[in-house]
């Protein structure tokens, strides 16, 4: 049977799949369109928190970028993964037991203000849009390749697609499809990793296999890989070569930012307990583990498999020639995600680090002009078993994997949104008299138009996948980390402190990161150049939201101790949300 024909049939039977599953599992009231009832399984809860949370990103973009750089952005590992522990210890539960359908909801009512409650939604929808923007673009890298069609179209077939069972089923319907997206994606990223584990090293357990014998040389396999690029004139795979100040707030932001993102947090609003949002977020931990401890062994045989393709007998000797390129690689070229151009006309692929000043000098010499292959990181994880030369149904399984992982992330998003423009922007401050009926009317309206935004962005995504994300973090964490923190941990913070440090936050983050992505004052234009040597204090764009955190917390604080305390029936609010019932009173403020 042909790839393409694999491939339509088995992401055809995934699309149906997950179609059957809103049908049967269609929202009826807005308690099932925003918490399905309260009424999902811890278990049930932590696997589809786990296909919410490991979006295109995780799957599509985090191991390309891992690969193509290495230890140092192992930082989105620790930062996503260590972000669901601060979730799971100190929001999830608290948040669960206050029990409404939001995130705005919860700031509205625990500062006593309208206002909060607005510029909750306002942060929400910012935050949410950027990050469904890299789920699209993950989207349409998986169409375009799998299903041989133009990104455009791959986005809207994409789009399609999750309008039918997000509008459909709401929360309720989401919910059971991304059970059934987990065990799709989790299924594609591990079946190809372990055949390739087993290529290279001999061991089974691809995070064993990382640190196991390379098969071919007898030298571990990170030792091996050190050794191969740094041939080519790249940074060693394993050492630490970026500035340790950013790297440690790069993965704050990650963090705070994944403690913070609504999506996840309305996911611990479904279970029928308190102690039931603890289980299913310990649950989803163990779920999410399967692909974060497999992404790093992903990340390094891929790249050693990329190189291997390139140079057959070793970085030192003739590379490969065009004309004898892989069919892997006629395919994503197919696409425009992967480029050749032959710079020297010798008809051979030149792949090297040409900032490097050894091949600079090379190249001078040789009459090169730069590396003459381009590869998109988006592209690695889909083109790896591939590249490793996997049967076709691993092939096919790992394009209805990429589509099963985006898909679900970019359903909860739209979900969070629909539900903050419905539920507390139209039913909290312009018509807080609509009926049920008309609420859930209004709340499949706002998802139909968020995925029209979403997908228009999509075709024009401001980065790589994982880049992207990492930008909605940023502005996750200086905006809401902050507030919902302050609300549950703070008797002392009012609504003017809250209001004013979401503001200041999420004002100064994104100033900051528009101003160096060339989107401020003159769009396409660059305010300032987005390199290191520009940066304040060497802090990325993509990091700066640690310090808008900060930010947000200095200015609710002093402005809170600076004005009236907050009632006395609020402050009881706290303290009966973070203390169980006969446990005496909290002493903290």
């Amino acid at each position: 049977m042909e790839q393409y024909t694999l491939n339509l049939l088995i992401v055809g039977a995934s699309f149906a799949l997950y179609i059957g599953i809103a049908v049967w599992a269609r929202a009826g009231s807005t308690s099932e369109f925003y918490a399905a009832s309260r009424g999902v399984h811890p278990v049930t809860n932590g696997m589809a928190t786990a296909a919410d949370w490991m979006s295109a990103a995780s799957f599509i973009s985090m191991a390309g970028l891992i690969a193509f750089t290495g230890y140092d952005n192992s930082s989105f590992l620790m930062g996503w993964t260590g972000g669901y522990v601060l979730l799971a210890l100190l929001l999830a539960p608290y948040l669960r037991k206050f029990g409404k359908f939001t995130v705005p909801e919860f700031i509205g009512d625990r500062f006593y203000s309208p206002t909060a409650r607005l510029v909750a939604v306002a942060c929400l929808i910012i935050a949410s849009i950027t990050y469904v923007i890299g789920q699209m673009t993950g989207v349409g890298v998986a169409f375009s390749r799998f299903l041989e069609i133009d990104v455009t179209w791959g986005l809207l077939i994409g789009a399609a697609i999750v309008f039918f069972y997000a509008v459909l089923g709401g929360m309720k319907g989401i919910t059971y499809t991304q059970v059934a997206q987990y065990c799709v994606l989790i299924l594609a990223y591990t079946v190809p990793a372990i055949f390739i584990s087993l290529q290279l090293t001999g061991m089974a357990l691809p995070p064993l296999g990382l640190f196991s014998e390379h098969v071919a040389s007898g030298v571990p396999l990170l030792e091996k890989l050190d050794q191969v690029i740094a041939d080519l004139g790249f940074n060693s795979y394993t050492g630490h070569h970026t500035n340790t100040f950013n790297m440690v707030l790069f993965t704050l932001s990650l963090m705070i930012g994944t403690a913070g993102l609504p999506h996840v947090i309305i996911r611990f609003f479904t279970v029928p307990k308190v102690a039931d949002a603890r289980w299913s977020a310990g649950w989803a931990l163990v779920f999410i583990a399967l692909l974060y401890l497999t992404a790093p062994a992903v990340g390094a045989m891929a790249r050693l498999n990329l190189v291997d393709t390139i140079y057959p007998n070793g970085p030192t000797q003739d590379s490969l020639a065009y004309d004898e390129r892989p069919d892997w690689m006629k395919n994503w070229e197919a696409t425009g995600l992967l480029k050749f151009e032959d710079k020297n006309g010798d008809g051979r692929i030149q792949f090297y680090n040409d900032k490097s000043e050894s091949f600079a000098a090379t190249a001078a010499a040789n009459g090169w002009q730069g590396s003459e292959l381009n590869v998109n990181r988006d592209i690695l994880v889909l083109a790896n078993p591939e590249i490793a030369q996997l049967p076709g149904w691993v092939i096919a399984l790992v394009a209805a994997g990429g589509l099963a992982a985006a898909l679900s992330t970019a359903a909860g998003l739209l979900l969070a949104i629909s539900s903050a423009v419905s539920h507390d922007l139209i039913k909290g401050a312009i018509n807080p008299n609509i009926s049920e009926k008309g609420e859930l009317l209004a709340a499949r309206v706002a998802m139909a138009v968020a995925i029209v935004v979403a997908t228009y962005l999509g075709l024009n995504p401001p980065g790589f996948a994982a880049q992207t994300v990492a930008l909605a973090f940023g502005l996750a964490a200086a905006s809401i980390f902050p507030a919902l923190m302050m609300g549950i941990f703070s008797k002392r913070v009012n609504n003017k402190g809250a209001v004013a440090g979401m503001l200041a936050g999420l004002i100064f983050t994104l100033v900051y990161i528009f101003s160096y992505k060339g989107w401020l004052f003159i769009p396409g234009t660059n305010f300032l150049a987005d390199t290191p040597e520009n940066w304040i204090f060497g802090i990325s764009p993509l990091s700066i939201g640690a310090i808008g955190a900060m930010l947000n917390f200095a200015v609710a604080i002093g402005i809170s101790r600076m004005t009236e305390e907050p009632p006395q029936e609020i402050q009881d609010l706290v303290e009966s949300i973070r203390i169980p019932r006969g446990a005496g009173a909290a002493t903290t403020h």
